[in-house]
């Protein structure tokens, strides 16, 4: 008979998450884990099977936890133009100060591996798209709301959010946080495409 595991799971892999998110994936040796998590070795790879396998779970939490800001955001206005533009602040401004890393880590991450991990590339793909197609949701929402004009394509104006998040996290981050972010992504908002 299995011992049950004596860690809460949940925290290693917020743990995990943080960590792989301030040093990316490559960066993070099994030593940083081992310090973070506070497991060793043996119980690294008996739990997750090895430095993969808790790398793919700190995908999808991290995914997850982008959905569920997003439904947070959502929540909390009554507007989904609203609700994304509150997203976007929280992703770009508030990150600056409040995350491991001012970064998006799935950006990071398909950006720093090749095919050598391709099962974590691939995963760190889905998962952008996972976010892109939330984003598409509230596009369609306030679309039938008459929020968005029914002629412009939800998918394209998604995508266009998910370039202008990653581009406005890089610039915020080579500008060391002083570039004046809530006027470009009130610009995002009230001069693009929407």
């Amino acid at each position: 008979m299995a011992k049950p595991a004596k860690f809460d799971r949940q925290d290693v892999i917020n743990k995990a998450t943080n960590l792989y998110w301030k040093k990316g994936f490559h960066a993070t040796s099994m030593r940083n884990l081992q310090d973070v998590i506070d497991m060793r070795p043996g119980s690294i790879y008996a739990a997750f099977g090895n430095k993969d396998g808790l790398f793919l779970e700190v995908l999808k939490n991290y995914t997850d936890m982008g959905i569920s800001a997003l439904a947070d955001c959502r929540a909390e206005n009554s507007s989904p133009i609203a609700a994304l533009k509150a997203f976007v602040i929280m992703q770009v401004v508030d990150t600056q100060k409040d995350a491991p890393n001012g970064m998006c880590m799935l950006a990071k991450t398909v950006g720093e591996l090749t095919d050598e991990h391709q099962e974590l590339l691939t995963t760190a793909r889905s998962s952008l798209l996972r976010i892109e197609q939330a984003f598409v949701s509230l596009i369609e929402e306030a679309q039938s709301l008459g929020e968005i004009s029914q002629d412009k394509d939800a998918k394209r104006l998604a995508s266009h959010v998910m370039i202008q998040i990653n581009g406005l996290r890089t610039y915020a981050t080579a500008n060391n946080g002083n570039a004046s972010l809530n006027d470009l992504i009130n610009d995002m908002f009230t001069q693009y495409p929407f």
